[in-house]
């Protein structure tokens, strides 16, 4: 995966030195599993690495947290759309889009399964804003207002099969029991992917 990253990161970001702007937001979307941090992630290095201020801002920060999820009945859902604070995220991209000064975000801890508030800043003077997540061209409200902000669009898409193995070695990674990980990938994971693939716009690069 990490030279199809290192490939894809190329195509983005010769696609990227190219916008005009003093500041460029770039979306990088796709299923889970597909890719899509770790391109975005490789977008900023190789930014950075010509001199150009970029940032990175995963959509993940605005998970909703799980005693909320429990109240909700949403837990087994977490990272379906409704899990996320989606019209919170979308005020920040619009800050981010629209503001002269710094903004602060949250960021998702993994390791506690939990969001943290303020956690990241992205300077005023950043050129380059890479968000990366799900859902930032899917065609349902308050997703759908978030394609007006993008200054470049980007979907990596992959294989349901392939999506299911990765997914099944990222709960590995996590200590689930092989059961519990099939529970998760089949009942809700895959759900999120074709949810992904079969109703979001289409982005003005596509990666598969």
């Amino acid at each position: 995966m990490d030279k199809t990253a290192d490939y894809f990161a190329e195509i983005v970001t010769r696609r990227a030195t190219g916008l005009i702007g003093s500041r460029k937001i770039i979306a990088i979307s796709g299923p889970p599993a597909s890719g899509k941090s770790t391109v975005a992630e490789a977008v900023v290095a190789s930014l950075t690495a010509m001199e150009k201020t970029a940032t990175l801002v995963p959509m993940d920060g605005f998970h909703l947290d799980n005693a909320v999820l429990e109240r909700s009945g949403n837990l087994a859902r977490k990272g379906a759309p409704e899990t996320f604070d989606a019209d919170g995220f979308v005020h920040l991209v619009s800050r981010i889009a629209n503001g002269t000064g710094t903004v602060y975000a949250p960021v998702f801890d993994r390791s506690r399964d939990l969001a943290v508030a303020g956690a990241q800043l992205i300077p005023k003077h950043a050129e380059f804003v890479i968000v990366e997540g799900n859902y930032l061209m899917l065609n349902a409200a308050p997703w759908d207002q978030l394609r007006q902000f993008w200054t470049l669009s980007v979907a990596i898409s992959a294989q349901m099969d392939v999506l299911e193995q990765r997914l099944m070695e990222r709960w590995a990674d996590y200590g689930i029991a092989p059961d519990e990980a099939r529970t998760k990938v089949q009942g809700n994971d895959l759900r999120n992917a074709r949810m992904v693939l079969q109703n979001s716009a289409p982005s003005d690069l596509m990666l598969n």
